[in-house]
């Protein structure tokens, strides 16, 4: 199971950087794009979808296993709560991000990017948890 451990903290950890980058420098960016945010968010999304796709994907999949079928050496809470972290991000993304992100699309709009920012930091704080406790488990479980 200690390969399942790590897999679960680099998708995490590498998620938290990933928001991190978003939230203090792509995203505030996006002010600087004006009249050409519809080309650019297409192309963006895209893009970014295949930077953060298969890591979410391994993630979900393992924090769900890990409620399952989690080591001895694993607290159940800790498995619920990393579980609970990703679907906090995922619900965000889906729920908030991408309509901003869809928004943007369209046009630029100012209040769907301060809307983006604002509600990103929701992410920021999930990924950044689940990050630390996936390799908190990982120290444990291993």
């Amino acid at each position: 199971m200690t390969w399942l451990l790590a897999a679960q903290a680099a998708a995490a950890v590498y998620m938290a950087g990933v928001i991190w980058m978003c939230q203090v420098a792509h995203y505030p960016l996006f002010r600087e794009v004006g009249d050409a945010m519809p080309a650019y968010q297409r192309r963006n999304r895209v893009r970014t979808t295949y930077v953060v796709g298969p890591p979410m994907l391994v993630e979900l999949v393992c924090a769900a296993v890990l409620v399952v079928a989690r080591p001895a050496a694993i607290p159940a809470w800790a498995a619920w709560l990393g579980l609970a972290l990703v679907l906090v991000s995922w619900a965000v993304t889906v729920l908030l991000s991408v309509p901003a992100h869809e928004r943007l699309q369209a046009r630029y709009d100012a209040a769907a990017l301060a809307r983006l920012v604002r509600t990103n930091w929701i992410r920021t704080a999930a990924w950044s948890g689940h990050g630390a406790l996936a390799l908190w488990m990982l120290a444990v479980g291993a």
